[in-house]
């Protein structure tokens, strides 16, 4: 008895995988994969010394929740190897963490009763991802394909500056995984500037973004009905989606265009109208949480109403099931639906002549508003950090542009994070990480810990219906 009494918290510690649920075991997979990302990175064969424990952790979040923000220059502080490893972490955070955890637990968590089930898919399709095995292997199949020929063309009409072969291939393949996956990480400290009049880069770069931001479902739906394709036979969600995607890419460029061409002492006034045409469209592109930039963006060479658009565009980011962040394009569309149906005096909200749930339009909300709070918390912690631990202050714009790039897993940066303190850059930390988890997910993994994992039971009572004036 005695022994079991010693015993029975080395018993309970011992079994704790099995009692999370799939939020709760995706939270501590997503960090335990950080943590090991972080002490690879920090060890003398991945880096140099300038890379402590810190930056390496920094580094190895936004890596995982496909970010791009870094505290450190990547193609001179990661060895050969350190960039192997980010690359590999790359994969992980944007081939979805959400499936590879699902995946994992199957190992871990035992039963395979219906509640369990349940759990899994609710979120999996928090995260986009329409379920494991099969469909896991055809996501990691069709990011193979894209991301291998994005890297041969590359390779053979892109970087041929690059004279070494082994330097050129390198190159090719790691800026081609970091541009499907929607990450932002390249190997130069100007990113893609010193390739701003090369079409041929520019052009890949943006059409790998946009396959990876696109999601699985779009992609399987275009590879299904490749042979009749026809836009009708597409499903809502895909339809949605590239007439959201491409209205949003117009939408910035023709607003980058007009407002940075207005701004006289910004970058578009120093160069000519065809870098200003393939600059807006990239960036345009990129903003939707790629993080690659052709132009130098700060609060010097762009324009506030510039910044502005680029915030808007990154708060939207890319679609469900892709490799991009934000609120999705779906979020926003149902929203603007569901304010159509408003003005227009409906009681149900139709798109494309299909009827919209009401759990679809409150999930649509809840995202909205959960991540406007988070950002908006972000930005006063960011404030109030700078105050004390940071090298300089900055404005509120620098902080809530640095901010809705951290939560929506851009990794745009005005030159704020390397000079925040530790205090600050955790702030963009926990963003990242949020972010890139989901909002919703998040505090669903919160509220399962806080009520011991338990579900609650369905209230079965009925309340009377009250006016309320909003």
């Amino acid at each position: 008895m005695r022994n079991y009494v010693l015993r029975k918290p080395f018993l309970l510690s011992a079994g704790w995988p099995r009692r999370l649920t799939v939020p709760q075991f995706t939270v501590v997979t997503g960090f335990l994969i950080i943590v090991i990302g972080t002490l690879l990175l920090a060890t003398p064969i991945c880096s140099h010394q300038n890379v402590g424990l810190w930056e390496a952790f920094f580094t190895a979040t936004s890596a995982v929740t496909v970010t791009g923000l870094s505290i450190i220059d990547i193609g001179i502080d990661l060895t050969l190897l350190g960039q192997i490893v980010l690359a590999i972490m790359l994969l992980i955070g944007g081939l979805g963490l959400m499936a590879i955890t699902t995946f994992l637990q199957g190992f871990v968590v035992s039963g395979t009763e219906l509640r369990c089930r349940l759990d899994r898919g609710k979120t999996l399709d928090e995260f986009g991802v329409g379920g494991v095995g099969r469909t896991f292997r055809g996501i990691a199949l069709t990011a193979a394909i894209v991301i291998l020929v994005g890297a041969t063309v590359l390779y053979c009409f892109g970087f041929t500056d690059i004279s070494n072969t082994g330097e050129r291939f390198w190159a090719s393949l790691f800026h081609s995984i970091s541009a499907y996956n929607n990450a932002g990480f390249a190997l130069w400290s100007d990113s893609m500037e010193r390739y701003r009049s090369n079409y041929v880069v520019q052009l890949v770069v943006i059409m790998l973004i946009i396959l990876g931001g696109l999601g699985w479902r779009v992609t399987s739906d275009l590879w299904i009905n490749k042979n009749y394709f026809s836009f009708k036979k597409l499903s809502l969600h895909t339809r949605l989606v590239l007439r959201t995607s491409f209205i949003l890419v117009i939408v910035g460029f023709l607003g980058l265009l007009i407002t940075e061409s207005l701004f006289q002492d910004g970058f578009f006034s120093t160069v000519n109208l065809n870098e200003r045409l393939l600059s807006a469209i990239f960036q345009s592109v990129s903003s939707r949480t790629a993080g690659f930039n052709n132009m130098p963006i700060s609060i010097d060479t762009i324009s506030d109403s510039g910044l502005l658009l680029l915030m808007t565009l990154m708060f939207i980011g890319a679609s469900p099931g892709g490799t991009g962040g934000g609120i999705k394009t779906t979020t926003i569309t149902v929203l603007m639906a569901a304010t159509r149906s408003i003005l227009r005096g409906q009681n149900e909200i139709v798109i494309r002549n299909r009827q919209i749930g009401d759990k679809v339009v409150l999930k649509a909300l809840g995202i909205t508003v959960g991540s406007l709070l988070c950002v908006l918390s972000m930005a006063l912690l960011l404030s109030m950090t700078t105050n004390f631990g940071g090298k300089e202050s900055f404005s509120f714009l620098e902080m809530l542009f640095t901010c809705i790039s951290a939560f929506a897993t851009v990794g745009f940066d005005l030159g704020v994070t390397k000079d925040l303190g530790h205090l600050g850059q955790f702030v963009l930390i926990v963003g990242m990480f949020v972010g890139r988890l989901g909002i919703l997910l998040f505090l669903s993994a919160i509220w399962q810990a806080f009520n011991r994992g338990r579900y609650q039971r369905q209230n079965r009572i009925g309340y009377p219906r009250a006016d309320l004036y909003v």
